[in-house]
């Protein structure tokens, strides 16, 4: 699944490293370079993964006939700012940014160099491009409708759990994509006869205290739901992954 969706954006970098720059680039005998900044951290991840097996399909292995020049957030938003202006100095061929955070301060790093972005929730609604049909500026990618399908997730949650009446949402409210999901999730609450309890996590040690607190209250089980769009990294990635995680909560009278 990850593999198919990574193809896309692995298509638009190899276009963009194509172009004219990048033809006399090889011509001078400079190997071109990508930029990729990630939330998560160095450890093994679908992403990670899904896109260097994507270049190896093309033909490009790391090393030989490309260079990529890895930064880390390790799960943590505020690092990526100083992150993306580290990448936009080396002045890569193309920047690829998985996920809404590391998306929003590449774009806000660099109006020149190309980025391509993968795993964002809501593009438009995030602020990354104008519209879908003509992104403008250097950026493009692969979004989605997932925080449009927020009131959809709790009408399939109360189906499943047709006596739920409380849902507690985590959420990362750094993370531009989480609050866009928050929002939706919000709005279709009421008709559905359900009460939500967001409760904000901003890293991996808010995780657990956060689960306790959404189970004290009511003295009753309760699902949770993740909101974010970034998936979670090895053991120092929280739970920011890519739109919107909901697991729900169930409160049964």
């Amino acid at each position: 699944m990850m593999i198919v969706r990574a193809a896309f954006p692995i298509v638009l970098v190899l276009s963009l490293l194509a172009g004219p720059p990048a033809v006399e680039a090889q011509q001078a005998g400079k190997i071109p370079r990508i930029g990729f900044l990630f939330f998560g951290s160095p450890g093994p991840s679908r992403e990670l993964d899904a896109f260097r097996q994507g270049l190896r399909e093309l033909g490009y292995t790391e090393g030989q006939n490309i260079v990529i020049e890895y930064r880390f957030a390790s799960g943590r938003v505020e690092r990526l700012p100083e992150l993306a202006t580290e990448l936009a100095r080396l002045k890569p061929d193309v920047l690829v940014t998985p996920g809404t955070p590391a998306s929003l301060v590449a774009k806000q790093a660099t109006s020149t160099i190309p980025i391509v972005f993968a795993g964002v929730a809501d593009a438009v609604g995030a602020g990354l491009v104008d519209n879908l049909a003509r992104p403008g500026g250097n950026i493009t990618g692969l979004t989605s409708i997932s925080a449009e399908l927020g009131g959809k997730r709790l009408q399939l949650l109360k189906e499943v759990a047709p006596k739920a009446s409380r849902v507690a949402v985590l959420y990362n409210p750094a993370d531009r994509s989480n609050v866009l999901v928050l929002k939706e999730l919000q709005k279709s609450a009421p008709a559905l006869g359900l009460t939500l309890q967001p409760l904000e996590v901003r890293g991996p040690g808010e995780f657990d205290p956060q689960r306790s607190q959404a189970r004290r209250p009511a003295r009753r089980a309760t699902d949770e739901v993740r909101s974010g769009d970034q998936p979670q990294h090895g053991s120092d990635a929280g739970p920011h992954d890519r739109a919107v995680a909901a697991a729900a909560g169930r409160s049964c009278h």
